[in-house]
């Protein structure tokens, strides 16, 4: 299987990208925080891109904030790790500092997070992945039990290569809001269109792809995140 390599935002996506993004996650805080947990589990950087099928020099790159993820590489990364999506949202900041500072991050409360249940629209946490992949938490606080998310899949954009389907803890629901996904779930393959929705065990080999011109956006619920069976397979 070739190595699953992250590679930069493509045009389309820098291009959609607005100035000043509110909520955005910065690009070297979130390799701090992949660091700052691989080395609190005294896993080397060769050993860690051996498990998720990538470069040594790529995680390298992701970790001193040179190089984004793709999806497959950053979902393989926090399941290796033991980490949800979501503390990447609440925690990229506080890991930093703790990094700087050269401590164990600390769980203190984001100060930018709404102090009630609503989660308002333009105040929302964004990812950026690479090849034009936007991920925005709909939750308002942080959930260790579910990943709430808008998605955004620019044309072109995929989560992985035809070749190299991954696969995670968890079950997955979504609803399609615009725009057509490509949905791989093993040996067969949909085509989502707006209204149509899905489920699916995360656990089964899948991949995403935007197709046609327009960007595919869509609602979704990843849950049970830590139900992995690579975990016990390892021992």
């Amino acid at each position: 299987m070739k190595n699953r390599e992250a590679q930069g935002p493509s045009p389309a996506a820098e291009a959609a990208k607005p100035e000043g993004e509110v909520g955005a996650i910065n690009l070297n805080s979130l390799g701090v925080r992949l660091r700052a947990e691989r080395e609190r589990l005294d896993v080397s950087l060769r050993e860690l891109a051996r498990r998720v099928d990538v470069s040594p020099s790529m995680i390298s790159q992701i970790e001193r904030g040179l190089a984004m993820p793709s999806v497959s590489t950053l979902w393989l990364l926090t399941t290796e790790l033991g980490l949800t999506i979501d503390e990447l949202f609440s925690s990229s900041d506080r890991a930093g500092a703790a990094a700087a500072g050269g401590q164990e991050a600390a769980p203190v409360r984001d100060a930018t997070l709404p102090k009630g249940p609503v989660q308002r629209r333009g105040d929302r946490k964004r990812i950026r992945l690479a090849g034009g992949v936007l991920w925005e938490r709909l939750t308002a606080q942080s959930d260790e039990e579910v990943e709430f998310l808008h998605v955004t899949y620019q044309p072109g954009a995929e989560s992985c290569p035809p070749d190299s389907l991954f696969r995670h803890g968890g079950k997955e629901y979504a609803y399609i809001l615009a725009g057509r996904l490509g949905l791989q779930i093993g040996f067969e393959s949909y085509e989502l269109e707006a209204g149509d929705s899905v489920s699916f065990s995360a656990q089964m080999p899948h991949r995403l792809w935007a197709i046609g011109g327009e960007p595919a956006t869509a609602i979704w619920v990843v849950i049970n995140r830590t139900g992995d069976v690579r975990a016990s397979e390892r021992g």
